[in-house]
This record gives C-alpha cells, structure tokens and sequence, in this order.
C-alpha cells in the first residue's frame, strides 16, 4: 500500500515500505529489432519501456487507451534516459521491470530495469518524465481515479508477456 501526501501546488505518492512496486513484462527479441549482428538496436529499450508502461498500467486496473477515450487524458513523454550495460541478443528471454517512481499534480516518472532472464544479467535501467495533457497539448492534472489505483498496487499481475 501507499500513501499520498499532499503538498503545497502538488501531491505525492509515497510508498509505506521502502521497496517500490515493480510490475513485470516479459518479452522474446524478435529478428527484427537487432542489427546486422543480432544485437538489439539501443533505440527498441525505449519501445521496451513503453511496453512495461503500458503493462503497468494495466497490472494496476485501467488501459492507458481508456484514459484517453474516456478522459481526453495523455501521459506524454517529456524525458527519456537509457543506462545500456550489456547488449541484448536475437531470441532472448527479457523481462522488462517497471515502477512509478513520482507521481506529482502533472507529471509522473517511471524507472525501468531490463534482464536477459536466462542470466538474471541487468541490460540496461532507465527513466521517463511525462506531462499529463490533455488533445490540444495543455498539462492537465491527473485524475484522482488514477491516483488512487496507482497507490492501491497491482491488480492484475502477469499480464505483461510479449512472445
């Protein structure tokens, strides 16, 4: 469980035990996101991240295509950050980590870990600020749904998987 605090022009969700909340994706890489030499092109962690986006919001109740359908709502990439340690292979077995690390008034930010699962090896961690926005671009704040099934936890673990 987790709790929010609610602080002058902004709000944050602060986890109750010290370890945040990971959801899981698992994933095989496909021929088509290496390079020449089998290795995973360094830009498909990012399209990786999304994946474990997407499957963290879903592992904790809602569709991100819901959030725009029903709410006129967009989580908006502001920025991205990839730590690459060790190259990903054609047909590995990766398991994509995420977890909110921030929620504010109109931002979130998750962090990312990716493994080769063979190995338990850590590929590559990374973060992502967005801007809640709504079609026309403008920030808007996060709905309080949303808050509170960010904080209640995962609802539907193992959903994530990507053969």
């Amino acid at each position: 469980m987790a709790r929010i605090i609610l602080l002058p022009g902004r709000w944050l969700i602060v986890k109750t035990n010290p370890e945040l909340t990971w959801t899981d994706t698992t994933l095989r890489v496909r021929y088509a996101e290496t390079d020449q030499m089998g290795v995973v092109y360094y830009a498909n962690f990012l399209v990786w991240f999304e994946i474990g986006r997407t499957d963290f919001c879903r592992q904790h109740g809602f569709a991100y295509r819901d959030m725009e359908e029903q709410d006129g709502l967009y989580i908006m990439v502001a920025e991205s950050r990839c730590r690459y340690k060790a190259p990903a292979r054609y047909d590995d077995d990766i398991l994509v980590r995420t977890c909110l690390k921030e929620v504010r008034r109109r931002v979130l930010v998750f962090d990312y870990e990716v493994y080769r699962q063979a190995s338990d090896e850590l590929l590559a961690e990374g973060e992502t600020v967005h801007v809640i926005t709504d079609r026309d671009g403008h920030p808007r704040a996060l709905p309080e749904k949303y808050r509170d099934l960010f904080a209640a936890g995962p609802k539907h673990p193992g959903l994530g998987t990507r053969g």
